[in-house]
């Protein structure tokens, strides 16, 4: 198992339209093979930011990279980059690998 997570500093003023961008999107990852699961996540609020995160749970290392290589892939993120930034700097990629699983 594999987990896929990017972290978003999103400046105050933009926070509705960073949660908007995301909730209204087309989900393509339930026709990816391997992908098990994906959260978006709310963060703590700081000062100038408020911390934002897109969890991505696949079968495996290699299920993940079929996804960045598919063609879901690139329409999912075909308008990444435009209109106004909403974030502080860049996504921040962190990828796992579980080694342990534990769940009812």
């Amino acid at each position: 198992m594999y987990i896929a997570m990017n972290r978003f500093k999103v400046h105050p003023d933009h926070e509705e339209a960073f949660k908007k961008r995301w909730l209204d999107r087309e989900v393509l990852l339930k026709t990816v093979p391997g992908f098990e699961s994906f959260q978006f996540l709310q963060g703590p609020r700081y000062e100038d930011y408020v911390l934002y995160a897109s969890h991505t749970v696949w079968v495996s290392y290699d299920a993940f990279i079929g996804w960045t290589k598919s063609e879901q892939f690139r329409a999912a993120h075909a308008n990444a980059g435009e209109g106004k930034p909403l974030t502080v700097g860049p996504p921040v990629f962190e990828g796992f690998q579980v080694l342990q699983n534990i769940s009812n």
